[in-house]
């Protein structure tokens, strides 16, 4: 089921569930570690009861947890609990994202464990983290993305309150909490030390606000959503060709100039509005009124292949089924099949990671039923 990586040999207990947890610990498994999914037992991951269902499984869950294992284990029987004690004796990695306390109320959070496991690394995920006023909070993808600003910059002025499309709540979580993971497994190596680390949803969403708190702190005013456009660059964004809209991305004056030229109006370049990137977004409106006009006699299949030729950045708007069909992705082995017999022609996402030292797989493996792996985790996890 493991495949070869830069954390063979790594065994991660993960008793995360929904998407935070599930897709840290689903990179560790594509990275190579080994990933014991402990689940609950009648029910597993609540994120089995999430569509679309296909023959009967989740899509849901099989995107987030392919190629792990899974073991059925009710966290308050003293039976099952000694059976993860059995894990952890092997273990180098635990990864939970129960809310603040409850593993402490169950006698395995980090100070219990740490006195038993001295080299395992101890990574908690949960809304608003260990510590501070609202370490209790319940939280969803929704609530990070409310509170950590994002919401406040997506969408049209004016316009009512936008989800980024995507639960980039959840998916930074989850992203920073591995790369902890893989910092901590280094710093073991060197000091022979495990850690606690203690990932918020609310502080990932923050530090994926790219440029808007100093944006504030120079002006004094919260930025404004400015839909599909950059907030300080300019051109960037989509413009209406003939049939439809194309990107366009220049980001810097000579860039601007270029794509100037491709157009046939090299005077853009030098007009008093447009010399320089800070007047292009002071007049951004103008610029696009004025760009939609050149591009509107023409498809956008033409203007690709004209802005391409000259090395221009720019790109069609995909749905999801392009981005399933395009060449590009398919060469990176970005959208691969699911080993998985039930699930005939189901095709899912790959590692976005590549390394030389080891190859790129075209397809993944398959997600566990609940507790399917039992008997085998048992006879490699002996009771002493």
């Amino acid at each position: 089921m493991n495949m070869a990586g830069p954390l063979s040999g790594i065994v991660v207990v993960d008793l995360t569930r929904v998407l935070a947890g599930p897709f840290c610990t689903l990179l560790l498994a594509d990275l190579g570690a080994r990933v014991i999914k402990v689940e609950q037992p009648g029910k597993g991951d609540d994120s089995r009861a999430y569509g679309p269902f296909i023959n009967g499984k989740s899509g849901y869950f099989v995107a987030q947890n392919r190629g792990k294992e899974s073991i059925a284990l009710d966290l308050k029987s003293a039976e099952d609990v000694a059976i993860l004690h059995r894990l952890l004796r092997k273990a180098d990695v635990l990864v939970e994202n129960f809310r603040p306390g409850t593993m402490d109320r169950l006698g395995l959070g980090w100070r219990a464990l740490r006195e038993h496991y001295p080299r395992l690394i101890y990574a908690a995920t949960s809304g608003f983290g260990q510590t501070g006023p609202y370490a209790q909070r319940p939280a969803y993808d929704i609530i990070a993305q409310a509170m950590g600003g994002i919401m406040s910059l997506t969408g049209h002025d004016g316009g009512p309150p936008t989800r980024v499309g995507s639960s980039i709540g959840h998916l930074g979580a989850g992203l920073f909490t591995a790369l902890g993971i893989v910092a901590a497994l280094h710093d073991r190596t060197r000091t022979g030390k495990s850690m606690l680390i203690d990932v918020a949803m609310l502080d990932s969403q923050i530090g994926l606000l790219e440029n808007a708190i100093i944006r504030y702190c120079a002006s004094g005013q919260s930025p404004k959503p400015v839909g599909a456009r950059h907030s300080s660059i300019a051109p960037f964004e989509p413009y209406r060709a003939r049939n439809g809209h194309i990107v366009i991305a220049c980001g810097n004056d000579d860039l601007f100039r270029r794509l100037a030229a491709c157009l046939q109006r090299p005077d853009l370049a030098i007009d008093p509005r447009f010399s320089d990137n800070a007047r292009r977004s002071d007049h951004v409106l103008a610029l696009k009124e004025t760009i939609e006009e050149i591009l509107r006699p023409h498809d956008v299949e033409h203007w690709l292949s004209v802005l391409s030729d000259a090395g221009i950045p720019c790109a069609p708007i995909n749905d999801v089924a392009h981005v399933c069909a395009d060449p590009q992705v398919a060469a990176r082995n970005m959208i691969v099949p699911l080993e998985d017999e039930s699930l005939a022609g189901i095709r899912i996402a790959g590692l976005p990671i590549k390394m030389s030292a080891y190859p790129d797989r075209d397809r993944r493996s398959a997600a566990p039923d609940l507790d399917a792996d039992r008997a085998r985790i048992l006879a490699d996890f002996p009771d002493r």
